[in-house]
């Protein structure tokens, strides 16, 4: 009998969960489960050249379905929308246009995921449960938008953490380290 243990055999209960370990030693699968597939990211931003602050509008990546608030071609969205950001854990540490309930920027923080994530909840629906998701939000796709209308769709939803999702953690007595919510 081999003193390793087998790579394939579950976690023990007692296993933290892999997104307390650092952004740079998580597999492809699991960094991939850290989107909670919000589509918030997806929403097109506007920057103030003059004072480089970031804007969200309601206004979607033209490959964000309104229907599930997935990619439509996860694939290959970077070659088809050539500004698309693909996350790395250098990337999360710089930009300071990452939601406040996104996962990447919440464990980058050294904070937990929230309970409305599905990897704590178990359940994707959660997300929209909590009122964290984009769906029933988005005003249009940018493909039906002229560029120069895009400031008169700024929204300030996108940088809060709703409602919903403070109540159920607060009611919870979820709290993250240090005792704050995002």
């Amino acid at each position: 009998m081999s003193d390793q243990q087998d790579e394939n055999a579950p976690a023990s209960p007692e296993a933290e969960p892999f997104w307390r370990k650092p952004l740079e030693v998580m597999t492809t699968p699991e960094w991939e489960s850290l989107c909670d597939g919000c589509g918030r990211c997806c929403l097109v931003k506007l920057e103030d050249e003059d004072t480089r602050e970031v804007y969200f509008t309601e206004i979607s990546c033209a490959l964000l379905s309104k229907a599930t608030c997935q990619c439509s071609d996860y694939p290959n969205r970077q070659s088809k929308i050539p500004d698309c950001v693909k996350l790395t854990p250098e990337i999360v540490r710089t930009i300071g246009w990452l939601p406040p309930t996104c996962a990447y920027r919440l464990v980058a923080e050294g904070r937990d995921l929230m309970w409305w994530h599905p990897l704590v909840s178990g359940r994707a629906e959660t997300v929209d449960e909590a009122g964290v998701s984009v769906r029933g939000k988005v005003a249009a796709s940018e493909d039906e938008v002229q560029i120069d209308d895009l400031p008169g769709y700024i929204v300030a939803w996108p940088t809060k953490v709703p409602a919903r999702a403070r109540k159920k953690a607060m009611a919870a007595g979820a709290k993250r380290p240090g005792g704050k919510l995002p």
